[in-house]
């Protein structure tokens, strides 16, 4: 669905508590175990999800719930701490509002990053993937019902969901920053529950090197309005289907807390390019 009329009401009320003129370039969205990502910032305000009128409440226990206006340097950015899923019984429509509130304000481009089971047999958990493309299995999509013209066209086009000079630009920041960074497909699923081994042989065969339950729909929704989009995960687990261990969300947490480090000398460099 495209809620236009509550992405309207919830951006007049952010506005009015944003000071003096500032109108964001760019929307980055933290999930589970980035909270630390805020400090790179100088946070001139922040609203929690709470307060804004039809927006959802962030249940997941690692994520903030809210929204914070902010600089990197000069440039002006909406930082959403924290986001909600569709496993948390949401809507595609209330699950992409912060990307659409974030269009609203006046941001162009969206950052995102979260924390994703790694597919991969190669990988370690801890690293870093820049998603170069992805798989949607959630089984529905923020653009069902009427098209709001306004925002984007009924059928958006997807081969190139995910912008590719910022995913060379990426590339290049890593190398010259000594930062691992690999480059992957991410396969976004329902969720809560964790995948089964069959699930993950299922996701490897049909291309995904990580699965995580976010990010797809807020693309999508991203990608209808224009916006350019770049996207990390961080491996938090390896889904290895012949001897998977039992992982918990604790272990998740811990493990993309130890490698935010990364991320945020990696951003660090490259967010001045975008």
């Amino acid at each position: 669905m495209q809620n236009f009329a509550e992405v309207r009401r919830a951006v007049a009320y952010i506005v009015e508590r944003l000071p003096g003129s500032f109108r964001p370039e760019l929307s980055l969205v933290c999930g589970t175990g980035f909270d630390g990502l805020a400090e790179m910032f100088r946070c001139v305000c922040e609203i929690p999800f709470a307060d804004i009128p039809g927006f959802p409440r962030a249940t997941v226990e690692s994520h903030a719930g809210r929204f914070a206006a902010a600089y990197f340097g000069e440039k002006p950015l909406l930082l959403q701490q924290g986001r909600c899923h569709l496993y948390e019984g949401y809507t595609p429509e209330q699950v992409c509002m912060g990307i659409r509130i974030a269009h609203g304000l006046g941001a162009r481009s969206l950052v995102s990053a979260n924390a994703a089971g790694c597919l991969n047999p190669q990988w370690e958990a801890g690293d870093l993937m820049l998603i170069t493309d992805h798989i949607n299995c959630t089984g529905t999509s923020p653009l069902l019902g009427p098209n709001h013209e306004p925002w984007g066209p009924r059928f958006p086009d997807m081969s190139r969901v995910y912008d590719r000079e910022y995913q060379r630009l990426a590339l290049e920041t890593a190398r010259t920053a000594g930062v691992r960074l690999e480059r992957g497909v991410y396969v976004g699923v329902l969720g809560p529950e964790l995948e089964t081994p069959a699930q993950t042989r299922m996701y490897r065969q049909a291309g995904a090197d990580a699965v995580g339950m976010s990010t797809v729909q807020e693309v999508i929704a991203a990608r209808h309005l224009g916006m350019r989009v770049l996207a990390f995960s961080c491996l938090s687990n390896i889904n290895l289907p012949d001897c998977m261990g039992e992982t918990d969300l604790e272990e998740i947490i811990a493990t993309v807390r130890a490698s935010s480090g990364n991320l945020s000398r990696l951003l660090g460099a490259l967010l001045p390019y975008l």
